[in-house]
């Protein structure tokens, strides 16, 4: 594991610590990862945080602090989380380098304070309203029509 040096409280010493420490520090955790696909998924299914909580039992700030990163989700409640959310406990960690690095993109929006586009909600909400079109012309349709205005949109 990759270790960097801090200066330690002015003595003119230095104290070795982990890069996850380091990212810990600047909110680009694996927590924070991990939280932000809860959030994804359970945004996706269109379940609320107070109905996730009720299913975990937890409150609804509880499941806000696990999807901010802010507090850390055990593998036990993982697990019940990945069964209410219908989705393998993988799910929560796809996208992760082999050694835990996160994204780019995610990177970027947590620096930025945002969202990467693939998480924000309009995204989601649109994902949503497609996934609910049963007719494959008009799905067709819709998507010839989002390509063609994304074209011309640079």
């Amino acid at each position: 594991m990759t270790t960097i040096e801090k200066p330690n409280s002015g003595r003119g010493k230095t104290r070795k610590r982990t890069m996850l420490a380091a990212e810990e520090e600047n909110g680009t955790s694996v927590d924070s990862y991990v939280g932000g696909r809860v959030r994804l998924r359970r945004t996706l299914i269109g379940m609320s945080q107070e109905k996730l909580g009720e299913a975990i039992g937890l409150t609804f700030q509880q499941v806000q602090k696990y999807e901010r990163g802010a507090n850390r989700i055990s593998a036990s409640m993982l697990h019940k989380i990945a069964q209410i959310l219908d989705v393998p406990i993988s799910f929560f960690f796809d996208g992760l380098g082999p050694q835990g690095q996160i994204p780019a993109p995610a990177i970027e929006a947590a620096v930025e304070g945002g969202r990467p586009p693939s998480e924000r909600r309009e995204t989601l909400e649109l994902v949503r309203a497609y996934s609910r079109i049963t007719e494959s012309s008009v799905r067709d349709s819709i998507m010839a029509l989002a390509k063609s205005l994304a074209s011309h949109n640079g």
